[in-house]
Parts: structure tokens; sequence; C-alpha cells
């Protein structure tokens, strides 16, 4: 692209150009510094109007939900979620009534759910997703028992966030037209197109596809504290809530249903998505950095090696 930093032009050029084995199959990758794209790369098949796949960056949608209904006076974190819209927690005594909106969206609620991609056979995530809980994930997720007290384990879970999306739900009227009218349309993700489930909860741990251009403008709306063209989309302090380390997380990398990343220098943080999808917010380099495609887990720590890289070029040429 005309006008891209020449180290930000020759990183994509090296992957789009010979698609290394190494880095799995890269689709898109969007990179905007100051409110505008400055280089743009596209793999096979893909273009600026292909709309694919969040996998996992859509638990931050999730977080920018719940941010509105926080900024609307509809929500609060300290809430228990069991008398939002959980009715498996309503038991007499149950002990998940302690869970609150907070805990979830730090995975900390203490359920016991595996989040495993590859073994079926131990994997609450696939049985969920694929399996029989396929038809109502919330209530899959929901069903699952307390393995440690609310807020004291860190564990990150699709789940969870199934949870929270179908609270949500029950505080709209609608949840695809609250999505559209208050997200979706504000920041300009007019590709954007999230799943439901049978029971008609948003897949919100999982299924939102859009463009590249539209997942890079959802990360440009943290990067502006909430903000879009100096309105206020989500509350003041909810970027902060996001970027806040969960308290049980012991490293420190995750906070509100965005990935943190305390070794970087400019103050990343990230949603990030299975095969290698990321949203990186890059608050001191005025950057967003998105990268979608096809990756192994085995070959993610290289493909986050290039978006440092990326994030070093641009800072280069400021």
């Amino acid at each position: 692209m005309s006008g891209a930093p020449a180290g930000v032009s020759r990183l994509l050029d090296e992957v789009f150009r010979h698609q290394p084995e190494d880095f799995g199959l890269t689709l898109a990758t969007v990179v905007m510094h100051g409110g505008r794209i400055i280089a743009e790369g596209y793999g096979p098949d893909t273009s600026p109007t292909t709309a694919l796949l969040s996998w996992s960056t859509a638990k931050s949608i999730t977080h920018a939900l719940a941010g509105i209904l926080v900024g609307a006076g509809r929500l609060r974190v300290d809430a228990s979620a069991a008398a939002l819209g959980v009715p498996e927690w309503r038991g007499e005594a149950d002990p998940r009534q302690t869970i609150t909106i907070d805990h979830l969206l730090h995975m900390s609620d203490g359920l016991a759910f595996t989040e495993d991609y590859v073994d079926a056979g131990v994997s609450d995530v696939i049985e969920m997703l694929f399996g029989a809980g396929q038809h109502d994930v919330a209530h899959f997720a929901a069903d699952r028992p307390l393995a440690h007290p609310p807020g004291t384990f860190w564990n990150y879970s699709s789940g969870t966030t199934n949870i929270v999306a179908r609270v949500l739900g029950t505080l709209v009227a609608d949840m695809a037209t609250f999505m559209r009218e208050s997200l979706f349309q504000p920041v300009g993700m007019i590709s954007a197109q999230p799943t439901f489930d049978d029971a008609g909860t948003f897949v919100g741990s999982s299924y939102v596809h859009a463009t590249a251009r539209d997942f890079a403008r959802f990360g440009q709306l943290y990067l502006r504290d909430g903000l879009v063209e100096g309105e206020r989309i989500l509350p003041e302090g909810w970027v902060d809530h996001a970027r806040t380390p969960a308290p049980a997380c012991p490293t420190g990398e995750y906070g509100a249903h965005w990935w943190l990343h305390p070794s970087s220098p400019w103050g990343t943080f990230s949603a990030d998505g299975y095969e290698g999808q990321y949203i990186h917010v890059v608050p001191d380099l005025d950057t967003v950095i998105v990268r979608l495609g096809k990756t192994d887990a085995s070959l993610r720590p290289g493909v986050e090696a290039w978006l440092e890289e990326i994030a070093a070029a641009v800072a280069d040429s400021v």
C-alpha cells in the first residue's frame, strides 16, 4: 500500500508472497495507524470484502456488549449472574449463586470447564460447540459444577463467555438488533454477522464473521477508549476494565475478555482466537494490527513474534 512504512510493507510481503509453512496460512492482515489503514494484505481467495471467522476474538466483542449495558445502567458487574439469567444456579444453597458478572468476565468463575481443541474425549469446548451442547451453549456451560470457589482460580473458558452472552440477551429485547444498533453500526462494522444457537443465544465465545478491516475498526474502538469520532460507545473506564489483570490469573496475562502483554513496551493488549486470529491494540503507537488465518497452535509463537515486528516497524517510522 502506498504510504506504508517500508518495514511494515516488507513484513507483509514476506508472508503473503511466500506463505511460509512455519506460519500456517495467513488470510488477511490490516495495519491501522492514526485511525487510517496504512498497510494490508490478503491471502488465497480473500479480499477486503471477505468476511472471516473471529473464533475467540468474539469474546472481546462480548466484553464490549457488556460494557454498553453497563454504561446504560442496565448491568452491574458486581451483580449475581444467577439473578440475571442463569436459572441453572438458582437452586437452594447452590454455591454458584455467588458467581458475579465480573467473575465471568475475568474468567474466574470457578466452573469446571476444559478448553481443549485437540482431545475431544476430554474437551468441554468441543462438546459445547460441535457436540451435544451446540444447540444451547449457555446451558451446557452453566450446567458445569464448581471446581473452585468463585474468584479464586483463573480458567480460560469459552463456556464462561456464552453464559455472559445469554445474560446479556435477557437484558435486551432483541440481541441481534442490539448488537447491530449499539455496536456494529456505530463502529462501522457493516460486515459483522454474529451466530446464534438454537436457543437464541449469541455464541459470544466464537462466532462473528467480519472483514479484517471491520475487525480493525473494532480494535480502534478500544484504542480510542470506547469513542468513535467523539461519540462514547463504551462507558468511561470500560477499556481499563478490559486490561486490568484478572486477580486470579497468576501470570497477569489476562484481563477481562482481553489478553494482556505485560512485556510489551507499547502497552499492547489483544483479542486472540483459535487458529491464529488476532486483534492487537497497541496504544502507545496509536496502532491496531489484525491478522486472520489458519495456523496450528504450535506455530502461533512465530505469528505473535511477527506481529511484534510489525509494531516495531511502526515505532521506527513515527
